[in-house]
């Protein structure tokens, strides 16, 4: 049904005195995606979630849900690889996003580039996302050394006095996402690239996955047990060697003038 038959449905719908939404909004893709692109958001996504845990901010972090910007135009629609709800809780159960039921829009959106659209990612996105409202969006290409005019990294924000414009665009392995407060780093090459959270000045330290916190608590927990047997040892040799100096202190005032 196109936009214009929709604001007909609408209409009639308000003169009867229904005031129901007719309008239908799908909530899945009927398309396939590059398992690149599935491994990258596969990572990502939860890395996210923790990182605002950790901050003590925890907030939804969703992935290829259909978000609808403009009710009764089911075509103002954008599905992120992975997008940030600020207010909503994780754990919410969402199969697809309407903005104007709840005001809240995405404050962060990650686009991966297509392997098939590489351009849907450089013209259409930016456009789509700034008319829905994000604050800040990051387009990943992957695939960025094969065109002269391609960009690993563009980075999009809405400011106060210019709208929502690109403010950055880089070949380097990070940038920096100002919304997360944290820097999107690229690790591995070609088809084994992956994305992770990195803190610090510039990026320089990973933030840890769940699997990699978990290992790190293990190994901080067997280093305890360590070092504190090892000063259990060490407390036990001092009193020994401190017994054993008070025996033969013992023995030598026993052998001393005066002994029987």
């Amino acid at each position: 049904m196109s936009t214009e038959a929709h604001r007909q449905v609408h209409g009639r719908a308000h003169r009867d005195g229904s005031g129901r939404d007719p309008t239908f909004y799908p909530v899945e893709k009927k398309m396939g995606e590059d398992s690149l692109q599935t491994w990258i958001v596969e990572l990502l996504r939860p890395l996210i979630e923790r990182w605002y845990q950790e901050l003590g901010r925890p907030r939804f972090v969703g992935a290829d849900q259909f978000i609808y910007y403009q009710q009764f135009d089911p075509s103002k629609v954008v599905a992120p690889d992975v997008y940030v709800l600020p207010g909503v809780p994780p754990g919410r159960r969402v199969r697809s996003w309407k903005v104007w039921e709840t005001g809240i829009a995405p404050s962060f959106a990650l686009e991966v580039v297509s392997s098939d659209e590489p351009y849907k990612d450089y013209v259409d996105a930016p456009e789509r996302y700034r008319e829905l409202g994000v604050r800040e969006l990051v387009i990943f290409d992957p695939d960025w050394e094969r065109s002269r005019d391609r960009v690993r990294w563009q980075r999009y924000r809405r400011l106060k006095t210019r709208g929502f414009v690109r403010v950055e665009t880089t070949n380097v392995d990070r940038i920096y996402a100002r919304v997360l407060g944290c820097w999107l780093r690229v690790i591995g090459e070609g088809d084994a690239a992956r994305l992770r959270l990195a803190t610090g000045s510039g990026g320089e330290a990973l933030f840890p996955t769940a699997a990699e916190a978990e290992r790190a608590a293990r190994e901080a927990e067997r280093a305890a047990k360590e070092a504190e047997r090892a000063a259990k040892e060490a407390a036990l040799e001092r009193v020994a060697a401190l017994e054993a100096q008070l025996a033969s202190a013992a023995g030598a005032k026993d052998k001393g003038p005066g002994a029987a």
